[in-house]
């Protein structure tokens, strides 16, 4: 890529994080392209499509989140370590408003631009899960798609403004039901 191609990428990529963290998932590429002062074309030359956009914008934040998951598996209290992966996911999806959606329908379309990133998170999760499992801590009847499913609720419900305040209690609440003993350090 040109020096002047890789600068407008990555200006329309951060004119972009912080249109959506004020707008939301739903703000129009045209909205973008202004506000970024490149015209739609620009914008559609590096960013096809609305998912090819977001794919460039999560995929960092989703590299971290993933990471954070590696880092909390060598943990030697695995109850604990997935009420932090909760919490860490909760901060990413508030982060962008619409994402969890987004990331739903990704989660079963391999030909989606964010399905790899999806499915990192998933695959993540249910590491997590299967530690706490291991350990006895978290139940045993539930799997890596229910835990993904419950955590895409929470992410949607906390993506509400009324529900936004409720964010660490309905943490709690999501762990109290998956856990069937409460981790020490768990606030």
């Amino acid at each position: 890529m040109r020096a002047d191609a890789r600068k407008n990428y990555s200006h329309i990529l951060a004119v972009a994080r912080t249109v959506i963290s004020e707008h939301g998932a739903d703000v129009s590429m045209r909205d973008i392209a202004r506000r970024a002062e490149v015209g739609l074309a620009t914008l559609l030359r590096h960013f096809p499509t609305r998912e090819a956009l977001f794919e460039a914008l999560l995929c960092t934040n989703l590299d971290a989140l993933t990471q954070k998951a590696g880092e909390l598996e060598a943990s030697d209290a695995p109850g604990a370590a997935l009420v932090t992966w909760f919490r860490e996911w909760l901060a990413f999806a508030q982060s962008y408003r619409g994402v969890v959606a987004m990331m739903a329908a990704a989660h079963t379309n391999p030909e989606s631009a964010l399905y790899a990133s999806c499915a990192a998170v998933h695959s993540a999760s249910a590491r997590l899960l299967l530690l706490a499992q291991a350990e006895g801590t978290a139940r045993a009847d539930m799997n890596g798609d229910d835990l993904f499913a419950l955590m895409t609720a929470l992410g949607w419900a906390v993506d509400q403004p009324s529900f936004a305040p409720r964010a660490d209690h309905l943490v709690l609440l999501l762990a109290s039901a998956i856990l069937t003993s409460r981790p020490s350090g768990d606030g």
